[in-house]
């Protein structure tokens, strides 16, 4: 277990220009798998090098070979179908985002789910090659496999979206354990869920609107907690960390809410090592719900926005800090962004520029903190 690590970040980089057109050349059947993995390295290799340069100790691959931060279970799971649903509303500031610019692509289980391909083992054996540090794979919680079921389709295997859930636990579960086979010692789930909770309107336009938020809040706990709780069987050394956001497509936003609807479970019953929580904007609320937070774990504050190019000022982000530390000690914080640069391939509406101040910005800040 990790903790005197105080400056990371979520997971995805911004990908080069080169990158999605030799992806968009792949799926028009011009480019070989081989070229692909060939530049999907250099890739890799480059967002290492500037998580260095930026002054990070703790790295990952930009998600660099993904379409987007759920690929790595969308895409790995066999069992499904591509489906057409109606897309959540992602708003920004000024009005909402364009569908265009924050739709992508979604599949629907047909038949029982099983694990088709290791994409974040290729990952991991990858980065363990060429980081000059710890790294860390980043996956999409099985805990939100309820995206996965649609009427008229997924019932006819599974009756109700949980049980779904429940063979995509089973599942990463296995994933996890392959990963530390291989000797990852971080990983790090990201799940959403969590909003169904803590934001009526958004559980509202959802397929699970007519589900109380007790039982979503039951169901995610349960689902998180059997997860980290299989890591820490494998190998107790290994770090687990749970990342929440509010949504993060093309610098949208889809929820909102504060963490007090689920501090008390989710903190005191998943069980990981550190929690990366959105804490940018007003929208997560205060840092009151921390309270609940249990001893010795790590709340990796995101008071670094990823979606816009403005670089905070660091007196603001050391005074909110000083305001956690007083439901959580100042030695079990860490600074982190809100999210990743590019939870999708098009990437958050900032530059490569903007990006690396932003992670310096959390490197440099965290050594005035913390040394």
């Amino acid at each position: 277990m990790t903790t005197d690590y105080h400056a990371e970040h979520v997971g995805s980089l911004l990908r080069p220009p080169w990158l999605l057109e030799a992806r968009a050349e792949r799926k028009r059947g011009r480019l070989g798998a081989e070229r692909l993995r060939e530049l999907e390295d250099r890739a890799v290799v480059e967002a290492i090098e500037l998580q260095h340069r930026a002054g990070l100790e703790v790295f990952t691959d930009g998600e660099m070979r993904r379409d987007t931060w759920m690929a790595g279970l969308l895409e790995s799971t066999g069992g499904v179908t591509p489906v057409n649903r109606a897309q959540v509303t992602w708003y920004r500031d000024r009005g909402t985002a364009p569908p265009e610019e924050t739709g992508f692509d979604t599949v629907a289980a047909h038949e029982k789910v099983t694990r088709q391909a290791a994409h974040t083992s290729v990952e991991a054996a990858f980065l363990n090659q060429h980081t000059p540090g710890p790294f860390k794979i980043t996956m999409m919680s099985a805990s939100m496999g309820t995206m996965l079921w649609q009427a008229g389709i997924s019932d006819r295997v599974y009756p109700e979206p949980d049980d779904l859930v429940r063979d995509l636990v089973a599942l990463q579960i296995e994933e996890v354990e392959g990963l530390i086979d291989q000797g990852t010692r971080w990983i790090q789930l990201d799940s959403l869920r969590y909003n169904q909770v803590f934001d009526p309107d958004f559980r509202a336009a959802g397929a699970q609107a007519a589900v109380p938020p007790e039982q979503i809040l039951d169901a995610a706990v349960a689902a998180d907690a059997e997860v980290v709780s299989a890591a820490r069987r494998k190998d107790p050394g290994v770090t687990v960390g749970l990342h929440i956001c509010r949504g993060n497509n093309r610098s949208a936003w889809m929820a909102r809410g504060s963490y007090e609807p689920v501090a008390e479970r989710l903190f005191g019953e998943v069980g990981a090592d550190r929690f990366l929580l959105e804490y940018d904007t007003e929208r997560a609320g205060g840092f009151e719900p921390l309270r609940f937070v249990r001893p010795g774990t790590t709340v990796v504050l995101g008071l670094v926005s990823s979606k816009h190019p403005e670089l905070e000022s660091q007196d603001e982000l050391r005074r909110r800090i000083d305001e956690a530390a007083r439901y959580v000690p100042l030695g079990d914080l860490a600074l982190s962004p809100q999210c990743g640069f590019a939870s999708t391939a098009r990437g958050n509406r900032l530059t490569v520029d903007d990006e690396r101040r932003k992670l310096e910005l959390v490197s440099d800040t965290a050594r005035k903190v913390w040394g």
